[in-house]
């Protein structure tokens, strides 16, 4: 009776902890090395100039993601990163665009070269400084605590997308 419920135990946690995942309207995607675990059912533009091509393309706002593998508070970021309620609205609202290292392109770095940080893109290539975090050292910055004040900002990008193209 014991190693009957515990082998039920044993096969229902791995069930409950997928069940709180986000799953793309489409089915459950491969996972891609490109999400670097922000999101592996979430489809990563490779470059920058091919996030800037899919957001032009698709008339959708990209969302630039800068951060370091060994950061703490990349790190920190990646835990909360992974909320329902985001990855639904980067998977059907944006292009989304993951970096470990810099571009070239200096609109993306207007404040600073430091991780992590979050930029919006338009589809006519015009970086959103607007759409900032709630630090004014570092204009880009979110922490963990400040999840909420990233999807009203996600949620701005499609409002703006609407309002001003």
């Amino acid at each position: 009776m014991i190693k009957a419920v515990l082998l039920l135990i044993l096969a229902l946690v791995p069930m409950s902890s997928a069940l709180g995942k986000y799953i793309p309207k489409t089915g459950k995607r491969i996972p891609q090395t490109l999400s670097r675990g922000w999101g592996d059912q979430l489809i990563w533009a490779q470059t920058y100039e091919e996030a800037l091509y899919w957001a032009r393309s698709k008339n959708k706002p990209l969302m630039v993601l800068f951060h370091l593998e060994d950061c703490p508070h990349s790190q920190a970021l990646k835990k909360v990163f992974s909320d329902y309620q985001l990855q639904k609205t980067l998977d059907e609202d944006f292009i989304a665009l993951n970096l470990v290292y810099e571009t070239t392109d200096k609109h993306l770095s207007q404040d600073g070269q430091y991780v992590p940080r979050i930029i919006f893109v338009d589809p006519t290539m015009t970086v959103r400084g607007d759409l900032v975090g709630p630090y004014s050292n570092r204009m880009y910055a979110y922490e963990p605590n400040d999840l909420q004040l990233l999807l009203n900002n996600m949620k701005k990008a499609k409002k703006l997308l609407k309002s001003e193209l």
